[in-house]
C-alpha cells in the first residue's frame, strides 16, 4: 500500500534543473536505422540531420546497477520527485523544432521539472510530472521538448478498466511486428532498463501484463517514421503525442496517418491488434 501522497512536498521539485552534454555520434543512428529498416535515412554521414525524435539516442542516463529499483528504473528521488506510487509510464510529449541536430554536433541539454500535479483516476491516485528539455548547439536552441510522466498504483482485483476507443483506418497504414528483438534493440539503444520491455517473466508475473510492453517513445518514433516514409521531403515544426492505452507484443500493431484539410497538419495514430486506439499524435509541417 503506497504511503500518502503529499503533492505540496512533490511540488518542491518544480524548477529543479540538470544540464548534460553529448555528441551526436554516428553509430546509434545507423543502429536505429537498421532496427527500424528506415529507407529514408540513406547512407547517413557526418553533418547529416537526425530524423525527428532520434535525439532520444543521446543524453542517456547512466545509473549504476546498484542505483536501480526492482523494475529496472533508477530509484526515485534525485532529479525527479520521489512519487510514492510503483508504476511509472511515459504519458505523452510535445516538441518544437527550431533547427536540425546533425551528426557531429556537440549538444547541450537543460532539463527542468516544469510541473507536478495530482489527479484521481479509475484505479486510484495519479501523479503527473512534466519535464521540459531544451537542446542547444553552440548556444542556439534546436529543440524544445516537454514530456509527461504518469505515476499510478499497481492494479488491484475489481479495478474497472478504461473503455477502449475504436481506431479508424488511416490514409496511410503500416503493420509493425513488436517482436523481442525490436523491443530489446530499442531498450539497448536508449539504455532503458525498465524490465516491462524485455523481461517477459517480470512483465507478466510481477506487473501482471499479458506480454512485454512496447515503449511509448518507440511508438511515437514509428508514427513519425510513417510520415517520413510517406512524405520524405517534409520538415517538422512541431509534434505532439498522447498515449491512450498500452501496446503489448502479443500481436502486431498498426501506425496510421492522414493529411488534415489545412495541409500543414498530419494526424497520426497507433492501434493495437484488436483495433483499439493506443496513441494519437499531430505533426505540424514547417
Amino acid at each position: 500500500m503506497p504511503e500518502a501522497i503529499d503533492i505540496a512536498l512533490l511540488q518542491q521539485w518544480v524548477g529543479r534543473q540538470e544540464a548534460s552534454e553529448d555528441v551526436a555520434t554516428l553509430f546509434p543512428v545507423r543502429a536505429l536505422q537498421a532496427t527500424l529498416e528506415a529507407p529514408y535515412v540513406g547512407e547517413i554521414a557526418a553533418g547529416d540531420a537526425l530524423p525527428p525524435l532520434w535525439h532520444w539516442l543521446y543524453f542517456l542516463p547512466l545509473h549504476p546497477r546498484s542505483a536501480l529499483g526492482a523494475d529496472g528504473h533508477a530509484r526515485k528521488g534525485g532529479f525527479l520527485p520521489p512519487v510514492p506510487l510503483p508504476r511509472r509510464m511515459w504519458a505523452g510529449g510535445r516538441f518544437e523544432f527550431s533547427g536540425p541536430l546533425r551528426i557531429g554536433d556537440r549538444m547541450r541539454k537543460l532539463s527542468t521539472i516544469a510541473a507536478v500535479r495530482g489527479s484521481e483516476g479509475r484505479s486510484g491516485p495519479l501523479v503527473f510530472v512534466t519535464v521540459r528539455h531544451e537542446i542547444t548547439v553552440a548556444g542556439e536552441r534546436r529543440l524544445a521538448e516537454e514530456h509527461d510522466i504518469v505515476y499510478r498504483r499497481a492494479p488491484a482485483p475489481g479495478d474497472v478498466p478504461i473503455a477502449p476507443v475504436p481506431a479508424e483506418t488511416g490514409e496511410w497504414r503500416r503493420e509493425v511486428l513488436p517482436d523481442d528483438v525490436l523491443l530489446f534493440r530499442y531498450s539497448a539503444l536508449t539504455f532503458n532498463g525498465h524490465r516491462i520491455h524485455y523481461d517477459r517473466r517480470y512483465a507478466t508475473e510481477v506487473e501482471g501484463y499479458p506480454g512485454l510492453v512496447v515503449h511509448g517513445p518507440l511508438i511515437a518514433t514509428l508514427l513519425l517514421d510513417l510520415l517520413q516514409r510517406e512524405m520524405p521531403e517534409s520538415h517538422l515544426a512541431a509534434f505532439r503525442f498522447r498515449a491512450i492505452r498500452p501496446t503489448f507484443d502479443t500481436a502486431p500493431f498498426f501506425v496510421n496517418g492522414r493529411r488534415a484539410a489545412n495541409g500543414r497538419e498530419i494526424r497520426l495514430w497507433a492501434s493495437d491488434g484488436d483495433g483499439w486506439l493506443t496513441m494519437e499524435a499531430t505533426a505540424t509541417l514547417a
